[in-house]
């Protein structure tokens, strides 16, 4: 068994419900910003405090999107918080925040620093409801990266729209109270036959299919 004190860090690897949850991103350019739409498309409510910020950042405070504190960030920032991510270049104001979380138990992640962070953001891609996640630990982003390029290429739309039709599905056996083995799922879930079917627009097929392999 490995040491725990040494070594890579072992993450846990978790996906965090932020819908309508207060969090705060501190920076405002172009890192900050990817964050920023991240916690946005999770459902976040999402404060901004940054004295400058790109264009982008600026457009969503205007729209409404986001609460911008255009400052320079201060203690109590971090009032009644889920979550915040220190997107600065400046070592003390990360070192304030990271202070101010600690002090808060607010959960922190300083970009490009994952020592001072309780947790790290994987390269992910969206197909709908489905998420796929890429972590190297912190000990390469650009790996991470290529690989879920790789991924994108083998999951495409029309993988998003698979699992709306089997969730259809298990809805319609929840309600009629019949219960199916996970084993069962498992070699009812045919990938390659069903994907097929959903491409060419065949869901009506790929349904039947799945519903007669669960069945048998």
């Amino acid at each position: 068994m490995e040491n725990k004190g040494t070594g890579p860090i072992r993450y846990y690897p978790a996906f965090l419900n932020l819908r309508g949850k207060h969090c705060v991103v501190v920076g405002a350019g172009e890192v900050a910003l990817r964050k920023i739409r991240m916690l946005l498309d999770c459902g976040a409510k999402v404060t901004v405090v940054s004295p400058t910020t790109c264009r982008e950042v600026s457009g969503l405070a205007k729209a409404g999107a986001v609460e911008l504190r255009r400052r320079s960030y201060r203690r109590g920032d971090l009032k009644s918080t889920a979550l915040v991510v220190s997107a600065t270049n400046r070592k003390g104001i990360n070192q304030a925040v990271v202070e101010e979380a600690r002090k808060k138990k607010v959960l922190i992640n300083v970009v490009d620093d994952p020592g001072r962070s309780d947790f790290i953001v994987p390269s992910s891609l969206r197909r709908g409801g489905l998420t796929i996640a890429v972590s190297t630990s912190g000990m390469s982003p650009a790996l991470a990266r290529k690989i879920r390029m790789k991924l994108e290429a083998d999951f495409g739309a029309p993988y998003g729209s698979l699992l709306e039709l089997v969730e259809e599905i298990r809805s319609q056996l929840r309600e009629k109270k019949m219960r199916v083995r996970a084993e069962t799922w498992q070699k009812a879930l045919d990938l390659d036959r069903l994907i097929d079917f959903v491409r060419e627009g065949r869901t009506k097929e790929a349904k039947k299919m799945l519903v007669r392999e669960l069945k048998a």
